[in-house]
């Protein structure tokens, strides 16, 4: 089963690896494939200094977090989303939030579900007839069925 990692996600993961998203993003690739957009990387590099800050930790520090979890997730480029898939997603998100254009696409080419914890995204989204989303708790409960 694949699942879209949003940055949000990876964002509270950096945050606290050994709690429930840091784990399941480090030790659940035998159960899911993560996949995330490029992107995701240059949307965490930007929030480096806000991560220092509310985690005490070090510059290394998160960057090592950072790794660990990034060990755990494809990144796969663009290029690699059909338009049809872009069009789709642009259309649903406008009114939203247009920076989650990508996840949207996203999980209309892969036709997988988004793993986020962005709950206006997701409530206007759902407004819309599209509930493509996983939250955590469901997600630990499915890998907790696996194993």
């Amino acid at each position: 089963m694949r699942i879209i990692v949003d940055a949000n996600i990876v964002f509270s993961a950096i945050l606290n690896t050994n709690g429930k998203i840091g784990d399941l993003l480090i030790n659940s690739g035998k159960y899911v494939e993560f996949i995330a957009p490029d992107f995701l990387r240059v949307e965490i590099k930007k929030h480096y200094t806000r991560l220092v800050k509310i985690s005490g930790l070090t510059l290394d520090q998160i960057q090592e977090a950072e790794f660990q979890i990034y060990k755990g997730i494809k990144f796969i480029s663009d290029e690699q989303i059909n338009i049809t898939s872009w069009i789709n997603a642009e259309k649903l998100v406008s009114d939203i939030d247009p920076k989650d254009t990508l996840y949207i696409a996203y999980s209309k080419h892969f036709r997988c579900k988004i793993w986020s914890g962005d709950k206006v995204l997701i409530k206007g989204l759902a407004k819309k007839g599209f509930k493509n989303f996983i939250i955590t708790d469901d997600l630990f409960k499915l890998i907790e069925q696996r194993r």
